[in-house]
């Protein structure tokens, strides 16, 4: 199945939700595609992100997290289990870009990203909005545990 297919698939409930590697071709409007398809979409621009403080401000700024947000991982876990003052139709949808920076500077704190974005995709997984995250691009590279969107 090509990456096209793949997001199809995904966005119309044919695949489960859930935290995937994903490469789609360079010209291929997958937010636009996801938005069509009523998901609130979130991208995280990784490319300046090597540390767990610039990832959680990234994400803070993205996700536009309440006030009171404490740039933690519980926090943002806490968070990306709510999101009421980001409402979605039919689901949400983060696609994660660069997401090698921060795996190659910062591990540890990478690993945990995928652990907090994995308890999240499962909170939303029975609700009328669930969740999906895409770490996308990065084709060649393996990250154990987190299958392949293809």
């Amino acid at each position: 199945m090509d990456a096209k297919r793949a997001l199809d698939d995904l966005l119309a409930g044919r695949l489960e939700p859930g935290v995937f590697q994903w490469s789609p071709p360079a010209s291929f409007n997958w937010v636009e595609r996801a938005e069509q398809a009523g998901l609130r979409v979130f991208r995280l621009d990784g490319h300046a992100v090597r540390d767990k403080g610039s990832f959680l401000r990234m994400c803070s700024v993205v996700f536009e997290f309440p006030d009171w947000f404490g740039d933690n991982w519980d926090a943002f876990e806490d968070c990306l289990t709510d999101l009421s003052w980001v409402p979605s139709r039919k689901g949400y949808l983060i696609g994660y870009e660069a997401w090698s920076e921060l795996a190659e500077a910062d591990h540890g704190s990478f690993r945990t990203a995928v652990d907090v974005f994995a308890e999240a995709v499962e909170s939303w997984r029975d609700s009328d909005t669930p969740m999906t995250v895409l770490l996308v691009g990065e084709g060649g590279t393996e990250l154990s545990g987190v299958p392949k969107l293809e």
